[in-house]
């Protein structure tokens, strides 16, 4: 283990010998070891320091990074510290739940195969309740669109189809997803820089306030926007569909009986 004096610490590091004892005042570097009258420092004072200096470098505060570097050393982490994870992590979709028995999942989609079934886990519709393997039970994380499933597996449609259907929803879905987020993600950092974190107390204040309603802009703006989307182009093919339909009546109509 290489062993520092102040002076050589600071250089390593990159910064001057007022700023270590600066951040060792602070707590946000251990104390060094005394060996009489002269402190000794070690490869942790300097990783410690080269962090610090990197999180300034990023435009962090010496009170995030006191905040940050106190929650490391607990197991915590940067958003946690802040305040700000569990807003960020709760999931946007609150859709109605149900745990039910292999039985009556496998009921409700037409007894599907194996592939198709590990589909509808991809899509994060289902998954396995408990331990057992296989499944005896299966938590249903979304009722209303299995439902919706089972209502079109009655009047016939197949499960690929409708499995198809998804995945195409899935990936357009997530381009509109990522347009709304992106834009979030601009206005926060408009005349700050990516990566900027809130001070506490007004900033952070602001902060969650606006992914507060960014969340429930996003999903109401979503949905309505959806649902007129499908009303014109409903209409459109409705439209386009019909006019097919009448031509082919016109064309197939039997040429009018002669003239006597």
């Amino acid at each position: 283990m290489t062993e520092y004096r102040i002076d050589d610490l600071a250089r390593a590091a990159g910064t001057t010998v007022r700023n270590v004892r600066g951040y060792q005042d602070r707590g946000l570097i251990p104390r060094p070891i005394r060996r009489g009258r002269i402190a000794i420092y070690t490869d942790q004072h300097l990783q410690r320091l080269r962090v610090i200096g990197d999180l300034l470098k990023r435009g962090f505060t010496m009170a995030h990074i006191s905040d940050f570097l106190s929650g490391v050393q607990r197991g915590d982490d940067l958003m946690e510290v802040l305040g700000l994870k569990g807003l960020l992590t709760e999931p946007i979709a609150r859709t109605p739940t149900e745990q039910v028995s292999r039985d009556k999942l496998f009921s409700y989609l037409g007894d599907p195969e194996p592939g198709l079934l590990q589909q509808i886990q991809d899509f994060g519709l289902v998954e396995p309740a408990g331990d057992d393997e296989p499944p005896t039970s299966y938590l249903i994380k979304d009722t209303e669109t299995l439902d919706a499933y089972r209502e079109l597996l009655t009047i016939g449609v197949p499960l690929t189809y409708i499995l198809g259907l998804q995945r195409q929803l899935d990936d357009d879905l997530q381009q509109a997803a990522s347009t709304l987020i992106t834009a979030g993600r601009r206005a926060v950092t408009e005349g700050r820089f990516d990566g900027w974190i809130p001070e506490r107390g007004a900033e952070e204040d602001w902060a969650a306030s606006f992914i507060r309603q960014l969340r429930r802009t996003g999903r109401v703006t979503a949905h309505n926007t959806l649902n007129r989307a499908l009303d014109r182009e409903l209409t459109r093919q409705l439209d386009d569909y019909l006019a097919i339909a009448k031509f082919r009546r016109t064309s197939e109509d039997p040429p009018p009986a002669p003239t006597p």
